[in-house]
């Protein structure tokens, strides 16, 4: 159903919205200052925030999609709200990694829609995102997965501008004996680029570069830059990257546990 008869407006937070809406089976788009979340029948379809790559950006940064199939997908199925199942139909993507590629975006966006947990400004009934179903979630399952991952990145580091603000690196910092993958990241620092820049120009997972840039932030090799003068640009993006998928097996058990549901 797309009418909505509880008075959402009167919610305090996005979650507390999310939840009267599921409560009353709607569809439709919920914007706030953070991002966007899709419901389709009360379940949360697709959420998409500027602090984090869109699934668009993270298939062809991969590799996984080359940049002319994805235009193809979405210039042939945008319309008809059927992107994904374009990709899949076309051979050129496996629905079980469309499925993984989705909710690790999905996840990612939601995270940063619900870590401060703002008032939502705007529902639209019946909206509809042009990716297209894919996998839906239960409001109360992306909510409890935002609180467990704010959890864990507050314990490594307790400062959430990391997340969004330009980054720099510690002058004179040793960086010596770091994880392959926390040295590559650190690379991509250079006091212009957030860390959704970051994961974009890595083709990686926002949530697992957020792990390791307050781990770099925790070991003191990592702090939030200067503001930075309105002319300077930003650094181009490496070209050429591999897609890092370190949360595959927990994005596995996430659909497992749905499909169980």
């Amino acid at each position: 159903m797309t009418g909505v008869t509880t008075g959402w407006t009167t919610y305090e937070t996005t979650s507390a919205t999310l939840g009267a809406l599921a409560a009353d089976g709607a569809t439709g788009a919920l914007s706030g200052e953070w991002g966007i979340v899709y419901l389709s029948a009360g379940r949360v379809v697709h959420v998409e925030s500027p602090f984090t790559p869109d699934l668009g950006a993270l298939l062809t940064g991969s590799g996984a999609v080359p940049p002319d199939g994805w235009w193809d997908a979405v210039d042939r199925g945008g319309r008809q709200h059927r992107v994904g199942h374009r990709l899949v139909d076309s051979g050129r993507l496996a629905a079980g990694a469309l499925e993984l590629c989705h909710l690790g975006a999905l996840f990612d966006a939601a995270y940063f829609v619900l870590a401060h947990d703002t008032r939502a400004h705007r529902f639209r009934p019946g909206a509809a995102h042009w990716l297209g179903a894919v996998r839906s979630v239960p409001v109360d399952v992306v909510v409890r997965e935002s609180g467990r991952r704010r959890a864990l990145l507050d314990r490594i580091w307790p400062d959430p501008d990391i997340d969004t603000v330009p980054l720099t690196r510690v002058t004179d910092a040793g960086t010596a004996d770091l994880p392959v993958r926390r040295g590559r990241i650190l690379t991509q620092v250079d006091g212009v680029r957030t860390a959704a820049q970051i994961a974009s120009a890595l083709a990686c997972r926002t949530y697992h570069t957020l792990v390791e840039l307050r781990r770099l932030a925790a070991d003191g090799l990592v702090t939030a830059a200067p503001p930075a003068p309105t002319s300077l640009a930003a650094a181009p993006e490496p070209r050429g990257v591999v897609w890092d998928d370190p949360d595959t097996a927990l994005l596995r058990r996430l659909r497992d546990a749905l499909e169980a549901l």
